[in-house]
């Protein structure tokens, strides 16, 4: 890169953040925005990035990006709703006088995100981190599958219903749709397809009749939103096999001997 090799450099540093509902954005350290392959990266001088860490060794590649928090870009709002949790980051370096021209300084996932007053610092971790996830399944007398997935195979048609929530008290909210069966939402997930919270999700606790309960109150007023929620499953052998007639597909091992097997005696 000639532009990295003389005597006055024009370096800008870009961040691309792209979120997991598709909404993409650019950044830049640059003191103007800068248009690159269509996609306009705001002016964010308070942008830093730490020192990044690249290896060849099976050790994660991480950085941290520290800036200020700006409502047209990254706002605590949505940084503490969730909305940028997991949103794939690639980070480079251009020549601002032609921003065509790139080197990339790293690429990955938002990982811990830290709020302390008006500036955040957000960890970039690198795809080596999903080699420090385990790689084999823990027994457990639940079943580990998510209701629907092709571990599970149960059909997922008509198991998806569209609702409105007409009354919302902390956690609990009330829908013009009642539940399929007892506790039929119960275990599995709503999603907001309108109002403050559009675009999250949310983990069912429980449900009875036309009340569901999250497992956490929404990070906003859904008072009036659409919803999708989707039928859960307790991930119990009982209700795999009496209510979905599954249990060939049950993944979990409900009738293992406990550690306390060698304490057990006859009478005991």
């Amino acid at each position: 890169m000639s532009w990295l090799a003389g005597d006055l450099t024009t370096l800008a540093l870009c961040w691309r953040i792209e979120r997991r509902d598709g909404v993409t954005i650019g950044l830049t350290a640059h003191d103007r925005d800068l248009e690159i392959d269509g996609l306009v990266y705001r002016a964010a001088p308070g942008m830093t990035p730490s020192a990044i860490t690249r290896s060849a060794a099976l050790d994660s590649d991480s950085m941290d990006v520290t800036g200020a928090l700006t409502s047209s870009a990254i706002s605590e709002a949505d940084l503490l709703a969730g909305r940028w949790d997991g949103a794939q980051v690639a980070v480079f370096a251009t020549d601002w006088t032609a921003p065509d021209e790139r080197v990339s300084l790293g690429e990955g996932t938002i990982g811990a995100v830290e709020t302390r007053g008006d500036a955040l610092t957000a960890e970039l971790r690198g795809a080596a981190a999903a080699l420090e996830r385990p790689v084999v399944e823990e027994t457990s007398p639940e079943c580990r599958a998510d209701l629907g997935d092709k571990r599970c195979r149960v059909a997922m048609a008509g198991r998806r219903r569209l609702a409105r929530v007409t009354a919302m008290d902390g956690a609990v909210l009330t829908l013009d749709s009642a539940e399929p069966v007892a506790n039929g939402w119960g275990g599995g997930r709503l999603r907001w397809l309108g109002g403050g919270n559009s675009g999250l999700e949310d983990a069912v606790a429980r449900s009875e009749g036309t009340e569901v309960t999250l497992r956490r109150p929404p990070r906003f007023d859904g008072a009036g939103a659409l919803i999708e929620i989707i039928e859960g499953c307790d991930k119990s052998i009982a209700t795999c096999a009496g209510r979905f007639g599954n249990a060939a597909n049950f993944r979990g091992e409900p009738y293992l001997p406990g550690i306390d097997l060698l304490t057990r005696y006859p009478g005991g």
